[in-house]
């Protein structure tokens, strides 16, 4: 009797092992897929995300009788136009700083080495010699980078594709969706259909306003972040305001990586660190306004993950597909706990990706406000 005991606690024990594995082998698999082919299914992806940003249009336009073929082509024509038009806009901006682009890297290059050279004669160096090891070492990456231009040149030409396709992966989801959706009701089965319709409404009003949102967000940091740059006396601080604010697309980090590139303008380029400072004191407060007022207010609770998920998803979104991995994770995560708030099984892991739980934690103005007025009580 004991050995038939032990022998199925063995048995399954092994089964368990061999289950983790199997689960292992295919999460192991399915992320190496996703690496290998990242530059076939980015733009399916943005594609897929976009076409509900289009969707209320396309939608009103067909209640008002006019077909779908014709409805998805003025929406999409018409969304092109006022990217092609803002895009226009920020590149009459960003063209000074193009054109003074040479003499903004021989002047940095100049103070970088000026920088070194001053640090370096604390440790004993000769200060010519450092700077002139520097102007030869930068000498010979400038002499070597016509393969860098090439490699640019291949990965630019490519990314072109990919964003060309983008409007015709629009127009397919927009004018396939009735399609798509019966599939998904074909495949659960009739008695699972008003749960699959109630999912599919779900997603498409939180990719709707999170998208609405974010590009609304993104708009007003370009006004913030150009109204301070030019309050501080920063150089070119309207182009500098909108490459800052474009950064805002990725959550969490882009208002960090943005305030990069007018700190190291300030650092190398005018070789000022009271201007860097001010650049520091004033993304501080930017970053304030936008993780409390503006992201709170306009995009609001619509996605519903908490941080710790969406932290640990920018990263390793951004190992896995780059930068197009950064821009798509937050909106595909939301549609994770979506899904799993609707299965059974997996409810408890859609209360482990969303927010609810720890509100009695929060930092609101309702509990700042309260603070206060305990005070004066």
């Amino acid at each position: 009797m004991n050995s038939r005991n032990s022998y199925k606690k063995s048995e399954r024990r092994y089964s368990m092992v061999q289950r983790v594995s199997f689960s292992l082998l295919a999460m192991i698999l399915f992320i190496y897929g996703l690496i290998a082919v990242r530059n076939f299914l980015w733009p399916i992806a943005f594609g897929f995300l976009l076409s509900y940003l289009f969707f209320p249009v396309v939608n009103w336009l067909e209640k008002h009788s006019i077909p779908r073929i014709l409805a998805n082509f003025i929406a999409i024509v018409a969304g092109l136009g006022i990217l092609v038009s803002l895009g226009l806009l920020a590149y009459s901006k960003i063209t000074p700083v193009a054109g003074d682009f040479p003499h903004l890297a021989e002047t940095g290059l100049r103070n970088l080495a000026d920088s070194i050279s001053r640090i370096s004669e604390h440790f004993g160096f000769d200060k010519n010699e450092t700077r002139a090891l520097i102007k030869e070492q930068a000498g010979n990456l400038l002499a070597s980078g016509g393969q860098y231009v090439q490699d640019i040149f291949n990965a630019t030409t490519s990314t072109i594709v990919n964003f060309g396709l983008l409007p015709v992966y629009i127009f397919l989801f927009l004018y396939y969706r009735t399609k798509f959706a019966y599939f998904l009701m074909m495949i659960f089965g009739r008695q699972h259909r008003e749960e699959v319709i109630t999912i599919l409404r779900e997603i498409s009003q939180v990719f709707g306003r999170y998208m609405a949102g974010v590009l609304a967000v993104v708009l007003i940091l370009c006004i913030i972040n150009s109204t301070g740059l030019l309050i501080i006396g920063l150089k070119y601080p309207i182009a500098l305001g909108i490459i800052s604010a474009i950064f805002n697309f990725i959550p969490y980090f882009g208002t960090l990586l943005g305030g990069m590139v007018p700190l190291l303008y300030a650092l190398i380029g005018e070789n000022d660190p009271a201007m860097a400072f001010r650049v520091v004191i004033l993304f501080i407060i930017i970053q304030f306004i936008e993780n409390n007022i503006l992201t709170p207010n306009i995009v609001g609770g619509n996605v519903r993950v908490n941080p710790f998920f969406i932290i640990t998803g920018l990263v390793a979104a951004s190992i896995i597909w780059g930068i197009p991995g950064m821009l798509l994770i937050v909106p595909f995560l939301a549609i994770t706990r979506i899904v799993f708030t609707h299965i059974d099984a997996m409810k408890p892991y859609a209360f482990l990706l969303g927010d609810q739980g720890t509100s009695r934690h929060s930092i609101t103005i309702n509990k700042i406000k309260g603070v206060f007025r305990k005070k004066r009580s």
